[in-house]
């Protein structure tokens, strides 16, 4: 492989749009361009496209097509669930893992200091595997029963997959609402909105290979929300403004290609991470997350004394696009708030560096890549042992 050739290890932070989700996606930028709430011949057609879509994401969850309410991105859904759920509720406690994105941990602790602490806030432990601890879990509800509870099903960074089910079926016990952040996992393991016995869940498109500007909140027909943004009453009155055609055309054919794709995918994938792990550790990596059960494509590791961001630096410049932590909080980098709860040493969790593994990439793509790691390796501990 020549080595300026552009590898892209970055599929949790995004994903190529598919082709096959462009060409859905191409009329509804300019031959049926209408408003969607217009009641002529193009309004319609973009009408009908935006049910399609729907159809599709339900589909690909088991859920009707009237549970499926779109927003603009996973932020916005995650929000619209906990503060719209909040304005419907008596002041009690919130629950969430201390592993959350930070679109729910923000709300979350805003939340708990705009109200004086009238909202109780509880952040749920995990192991040094990344793991919710379950028995903090049984803590946490018997202390102060909770009316709300956020749990990710699989974390961004790690890619380790949480118990959601077993944690939901033991707040519902308590009448909680029970909520989970699915963007990571959608796509990548089999997600099913009645298995997971969840009252809401949020998805995005733009980690399936659809396009960026589209997602949704599912939610239980029984579910009652305040809307955070008012206007026309789109969306059944739960999110107001006129509706991203294209991007959610694009969202449901992701959804619908995802069903069909994920099993030969995740075959892929796997045998794509156990060699590149396998090789990783014998270069001495320390793996994040190993240790329990992880989406196929994500590997999450640190080189001691090898500084993340420095590699993310060298090895962009040799032609691979990695990350040294979550790309949705790159605005204020520092220390993985993952990490930390997962008791990581702050030294080695500057060391961390993540791959996130997609369909197109390859074999060769691997090896490439575990070269030029090697490389760059023996050149910083080089420089270090110079400037020592």
């Amino acid at each position: 492989m020549d080595k300026m050739e552009r590898v892209y290890f970055d599929h949790n932070a995004t994903t190529r749009v598919d082709d096959e989700v462009l060409d859905a996606m191409m009329p509804y930028f300019q031959n049926k361009f209408g408003n969607p709430s217009s009641g002529h011949n193009l309004g319609i057609a973009g009408r009908q496209a935006i049910n399609q879509a729907r159809k599709q994401i339900a589909d690909s969850i088991e859920v009707q097509p009237s549970q499926v309410v779109f927003t603009s991105g996973g932020s916005e859904a995650n929000n619209l669930f906990i503060q719209g759920a909040v304005g419907h509720l008596k002041t009690s406690r919130i629950i969430v893992s201390s592993i959350e994105h930070p679109c729910v941990l923000r709300p979350a602790k805003e939340l708990a200091q705009k109200t004086n602490e009238e909202w109780g806030l509880r952040q749920l432990i995990v192991d040094s595997s990344g793991r919710i601890v379950m028995s903090d879990v049984d803590k946490a509800l018997s202390e102060y029963p909770p009316s709300i509870v956020s749990v990710m099903l699989a974390n961004n960074e790690t890619g380790v997959i949480q118990e959601v089910a077993t944690i939901a079926e033991k707040s519902r016990k308590l009448d909680a609402l029970v909520h989970t952040d699915a963007i990571q996992a959608f796509g990548k393991i089999p997600v099913s909105f009645s298995s997971l016995n969840v009252h809401a869940m949020t998805l995005s498109s733009h980690k399936i290979y659809g396009p960026k500007g589209a997602a949704a909140l599912i939610m239980d027909k029984e579910l009652v929300l305040r809307p955070q943004i008012f206007g026309g009453g789109h969306e059944s009155g739960l999110r107001s403004g006129t509706e991203n055609v294209p991007a959610i055309v694009g969202f449901g054919k992701a959804c619908e290609l995802s069903k069909i794709r994920m099993e030969k995918t995740t075959i892929h994938v796997t045998k794509l991470r156990t060699h590149l792990e396998s090789r990783l550790v014998e270069m001495g990596a320390i793996i994040f997350g190993m240790q329990a059960t992880r989406l196929p494509n994500t590997c999450y590791f640190a080189l001691p004394d090898i500084e993340g961001e420095t590699l993310v630096i060298r090895l962009e410049r040799a032609g691979f696009s990695i990350a040294s932590g979550a790309a949705c909080s790159s605005a204020t980098p520092g220390r993985s708030h993952v990490l930390d709860a997962m008791g990581v040493e702050p030294i080695l969790a500057r060391c961390a560096v993540r791959l996130s593994l997609g369909s197109s990439n390859t074999l060769e793509q691997v090896n490439a890549f575990i070269r030029a790691l090697t490389v760059t390796v023996k050149e910083l501990k080089r420089i270090s042992s110079v400037m020592i």
